[in-house]
């Protein structure tokens, strides 16, 4: 069978493109640095040539992304990460701009293989020479199925922690086909995204989802990285009591010295009224831990994967009885009467049952994703196969892309304090000198 798409597009419904256009135009308001790029470089077009495939969550932001990748000259195939993330009215806005568009909310499991092999060829039958990637699928599909497609791919950009385990794990074993670009690792990415995204978007998922109260919950994070700080942070804010789990000793002595309890799942599983996973690990709420949890625990995952919860567990577990309360949201009742309530399916919970992160937040992960792409297809840009990440210069200049829209102003440095730090007047690095 061709893997050659004759459709222009696979979306939900079309009829809401008007509706996603409106809410694409208050997004970029709210996303400085995209707009900046699209100033700076929309006239010499950069990415001129670039027939870009993009998997990654299908939403308002992402739209604002495409259209930046395009206003600098590429030519854009989508599908997205996440089966429950895509919001159709934003797939429905970009399909008819012409881009091709295969991504709707709730596709199963062969759908989402299918929409990203949508994304591997144009009309004319010449495959994708970028990949733009948010956890690794797309990137693990070429390598795996269409190996013969390698050749002619000049990079990846990958926007996620579990993305870039990834790439390190290929490259270690001497399977990475072609060079990649860390985006998520860019400090205006994971120290922004990952941690002030979810610090809103937890919540708001979480609220959307269940109505219920925080104030006053026992909330058990498992995980203390970037995403596990913002979690933990939001909860408590929130009037919630914070219990933390945690490998990692540094990581778990920084939570302590927040003020947060931190245990092991094993004690924490039967004090817990909502449970966060937040590791992008597997195996970490077990069936042995879902059995002890209370009456209509909340049981949910800001990970990447729907790997971290053993939801399996209660969907084939015969004596369990699933009941869906509302889309991305199911009880599983126990032969005893005790339910857990478990939001999308043990997928993200913040575009399962919400919108995700805020359009300012994103704004710093889509500039960095633009200015990847803009260098790995420079063509004077030489990368051999390996793992990159974005010069600290570049990651102060998307600092500095997004600091007017919230009215900060920086310090200026006396010749007399330049002299003694012994870095130029206008700081480390002097924005004229940027390359990308």
């Amino acid at each position: 069978m061709s893997t050659v798409s004759t459709l222009p597009y696979k979306v939900a419904d079309m009829q809401l493109a008007e509706w996603g256009r409106k809410e694409i135009e208050l997004a970029e308001t709210e996303m400085p640095g995209l707009m900046a790029l699209r100033k700076k470089y929309g006239a010499t077009k950069p990415l001129k040539g670039a027939r870009v495939a993009g998997c990654l969550h299908m939403t308002i932001q992402t739209a604002v992304l495409i259209e930046t990748l395009t206003a600098l000259g590429a030519d854009v195939r989508w599908s997205s990460c996440n089966i429950f993330s895509t919001q159709d009215h934003a797939a429905a806005a970009i399909a008819a701009t012409g881009v091709a568009v295969f991504a709707w909310k709730g596709m199963n499991e062969q759908e989402f293989d299918w929409c990203i092999e949508q994304t591997l060829f144009w009309p004319d039958g010449e495959p994708l020479n970028m990949i733009l990637d948010d956890g690794g699928d797309l990137t693990l599909m070429v390598h795996n199925k269409f190996p013969e497609l390698l050749k002619g791919i000049r990079g990846i950009s990958e926007e996620t922690t579990t993305g870039v385990h990834r790439l390190y794990q290929m490259l270690a074993k001497g399977k990475l086909g072609v060079p990649a670009i860390n985006v998520n690792d860019s400090v205006t990415k994971s120290k922004f995204d990952n941690l002030y995204g979810c610090r809103e978007s937890l919540a708001d998922g979480i609220k959307r989802a269940t109505d219920i109260m925080v104030a006053g919950k026992v909330v058990v994070v498992c995980g203390y990285g970037d995403v596990g700080k913002g979690s933990a942070h939001s909860m408590k804010s929130l009037g919630a009591r914070v219990i933390v789990t945690e490998i990692d000793p540094i990581n778990a002595l920084q939570a302590a010295m927040e003020g947060y309890q931190v245990t092991t799942l094993e004690e924490a599983a039967p004090q817990g009224d909502i449970f966060v996973t937040a590791t992008g690990c597997i195996d970490v709420i077990r069936r042995e831990h879902l059995d002890v949890m209370k009456n209509e625990a909340i049981v949910c995952n800001i990970g990447h994967f729907d790997s971290e919860i053993e939801v399996a567990y209660l969907k084939n577990h015969p004596d369990i009885k699933r009941v869906n309360i509302k889309p991305q949201v199911d009880k599983f009742v126990y032969p005893n009467g005790k339910a857990i309530l478990v939001l999308a399916e043990g997928r993200l919970v913040n575009l399962g049952c919400a919108t995700g992160h805020p359009s300012f937040v994103m704004s710093n992960s889509f500039t960095n994703q633009v200015l990847a792409q803009m260098a790995l297809w420079d063509a004077k840009a030489d990368f051999a196969i390996g793992v990159y990440m974005l010069p600290k210069k570049l990651d102060e200049e998307v600092a500095r892309l997004h600091l007017d829209k919230l009215g900060v102003k920086l310090t200026k440095l006396s010749k007399r304090q330049a002299e003694y730090l012994d870095i130029p007047v206008e700081g480390p690095f002097k924005p004229e000198h940027y390359r990308y």
